[in-house]
């Protein structure tokens, strides 16, 4: 029997306070690989810099946005390509992948400084704190909420100076849908939650794990746990890998490249396991 042919489109999935914009130059290394890259928002979310403009001026579109309508949304997507495609997500994208994988789609899936789905009961101080801007107030559920450029530091750019994150917080950032904060951050006391994955099926894609060592808003903890749950229940192939010292704005940050490289040389052939650093 022939091996299926490799992907050769790359799905990437941005995260929360984020839009398509923050793949850019993602999307130019995978291209220049010969591959096709498709960076789709959540519903209401436009791509390119009018994207992140029109959010700011008019977040209306954020406000009561659920998993469940982005997720059907990615299916649509996605089901729409002629072959399967590898799925790469940042933060709350990385709990996207184990969505989209655990329902059949995607040849491989990567969750960089992924989400926790329901079950992972990892929570770090430095998460609470990170998150606790919007999940302090039950009314923010229904709203579309801000963050401040303390905020934005601290959660995603710790790791450059506030002149260098306010580059990349007057570039990137928008407000986020309070009401999928809570979904995933409260999804552990939520009966049939949307993010409720089968950590056991044997019959998913590859799934790899990427986290950074000094990501605040979503430790190492949160994706070694992930992994763990995943790699111990299914068969499937399961990795994990850390970048030691690497913020959660590991995908535009210096060193970006080895991060991006990393998880497409591995989706295009896949081990499990912990990775060693090479």
């Amino acid at each position: 029997m022939e091996r299926e042919a490799a992907p050769d489109t790359v799905v990437l999935v941005h995260g929360l306070w984020m839009t398509p914009l923050s793949w850019e130059h993602w999307v130019t290394r995978y291209e220049q690989r010969g591959l096709k890259v498709i960076t789709p928002g959540y519903p209401g979310v436009e791509p390119g810099i009018e994207g992140v403009e029109a959010l700011r001026k008019d977040p209306s579109p954020l406000a009561g946005l659920g998993v469940t309508e982005v997720f059907d949304h990615l299916k649509q997507v996605i089901g729409a390509l002629d072959t399967k495609p590898i799925i790469m997500g940042h933060s709350f994208g990385g709990a996207f992948v184990q969505l989209l994988l655990d329902a059949g789609y995607g040849a491989a899936g990567v969750s960089i400084d992924g989400a926790a789905v329901k079950g992972v009961k990892a929570l770090p101080f430095s998460e609470i704190k990170a998150t606790f801007p919007v999940l302090h107030n039950p009314a923010n559920k229904s709203r579309a909420v801000p963050i401040t450029e303390k905020d934005f530091h601290y959660a995603f750019t710790n790791n450059l100076t506030e002149e260098e994150s306010k580059v990349v917080y007057d570039r990137y950032s928008v407000p986020v849908s309070g009401r999928m904060l809570f979904q995933g951050g409260f999804a552990n006391f939520t009966p049939h939650a949307t993010t409720t994955v089968d950590f056991a099926n044997d019959d998913r894609a590859p799934l790899l794990f990427i986290s950074g060592g000094n990501d605040n808003i979503l430790p190492p903890s949160v994706q070694h746990e992930n992994y763990e749950k995943h790699a111990k229940r299914s068969k499937a192939i399961t990795a994990y890998r850390l970048f030691d010292g690497r913020s959660h704005y590991t995908c535009g940050e210096a060193g970006w490249e080895a991060v991006a490289d990393l998880a497409l040389d591995w989706a295009l052939a896949p081990t499990p396991g912990e990775l060693a650093a090479s």
